[in-house]
């Protein structure tokens, strides 16, 4: 069942290693399929081994129909976030130093680059903390997140939504690099932003990047 989507939430996940977003065994991915099905990857469990079987899949009702692994502490608060957002379809949990890094010393992490207004549709907001486990990851989620895809939770890390894996994916790693970008700038002066307009300029370009 769902073969080639859970294939592509494994090659998600490594992507999200090779970038730094995630450490060992660390962060979970989601997916909900048209049918109203999720598939959440399993507890604890290193992506360079994991295989299509390892996933856990649930029914719209969730209840688990396909696979035997322990599920992620995360889904339940996966569960409220699809729930809350119907316009989501995937979910990405990361522990990323630098964008969490942010959310030690700020509120959000400004409108800074065009490549974050792309990718996230601005300004990121930082939520207050969640401990890992707990429903009120899903919930500050989806109160903090507001119209972008990604959020930052203080202490904790980054979520970030999309339409889809690759949407998903791409606010998780221009959300690092801007933070990379945004601290090093803050290290020296007061960084320069983007203007609200400038900003939905942005936005709205990348609404007609790729194939």
């Amino acid at each position: 069942m769902y073969e080639q989507e859970k294939q592509e939430m494994i090659e998600t996940a490594l992507e999200m290693k090779r970038n730094n977003l995630i450490a060992l065994a660390g962060g979970n991915v989601s997916l909900r399929m048209p049918n109203g099905d999720i598939i959440i990857t399993p507890s604890g469990m290193s992506y360079e081994i994991m295989t299509p079987d390892d996933m856990i899949v649930f029914d719209k009702d969730k209840n688990i129909i396909e696979g035997t692994r322990k599920q992620s502490v995360d889904t339940p608060a996966l569960f409220y976030i699809f729930d809350n957002m119907p316009e989501v379809n995937a979910i990405l949990h990361t522990h990323q130093p630098y964008a969490t890094a942010v959310g030690l010393v700020s509120d959000e992490l400004p409108a800074c680059l065009t490549t974050l207004a792309n990718a996230t549709r601005g300004a990121v907001t930082v939520a207050p903390y969640s401990p890992p486990g707990n429903l009120s990851m899903g919930q500050l989620t989806v109160d903090y997140i507001g119209d972008k895809l990604a959020v930052i939770l203080k202490h904790h890390g980054v979520i970030t939504v999309g339409k889809d894996l690759h949407e998903a994916l791409y606010a998780a790693v221009y959300l690092e690099t801007s933070s990379i970008t945004y601290l090093s700038a803050a290290g020296v002066c007061e960084p320069a932003l983007l203007t609200e307009e400038q900003n939905a300029e942005c936005v709205a370009v990348w609404a007609n990047v790729g194939q």
